[in-house]
């Protein structure tokens, strides 16, 4: 039987940029957040801390949650490849404690090329996944809704 999954991203926001991570399909370049799987026993600050060190060798402080989607595969365009995943994201604002230490950590992403600092204001045309947290991100107010759905 398929299992629920959680996953907590870093939203790292610095001099009008946002650090995501690069990937790449037969379109071209896309970008996620770092971040990643709960492991057992862990807390949330605690995987966020794990998976910045391992993607982009960050070493972060965790601040306040700011959003949670769901993503149910089955629902989506990438029904074809995730249709058994179901998985809950928390995405936690989050400031660099080393910021001249960004590249590629230890433990890379399967298919991650490198971070990169992508601008804020140009987050609606990017592709930035999930595409649901685009403008949010961008236009973020204290008191928004934290919960947005089963969205990709």
């Amino acid at each position: 039987m398929p299992k629920i999954r959680n996953s907590v991203k870093a939203v790292i926001r610095q001099d009008g940029h946002l650090l995501v991570i690069q990937q790449r399909d037969e379109l071209g370049p896309y970008f996620t957040l770092p971040g990643g799987g709960q492991e057992f026993g862990e807390t949330f600050p605690e995987t966020l801390a794990r998976e910045c060190m391992e993607e982009v060798n960050a070493e972060v402080e965790v601040g306040t949650l700011l959003f949670v989607r769901e993503y149910i595969g089955a629902h989506h365009e990438f029904a074809a490849s995730d249709g058994r995943v179901h998985q809950v994201e928390y995405m936690f604002d989050c400031r660099l404690r080393n910021p001249e230490g960004i590249r590629n950590g230890k433990v890379p992403d399967k298919g991650q090329e490198r971070p990169a600092w992508l601008p804020i204001a140009a987050l609606g045309e990017s592709r930035l996944y999930p595409k649901a947290i685009r403008t949010a991100i961008r236009d973020w107010r204290k008191g928004d809704e934290v919960y947005r759905g089963d969205v990709n």
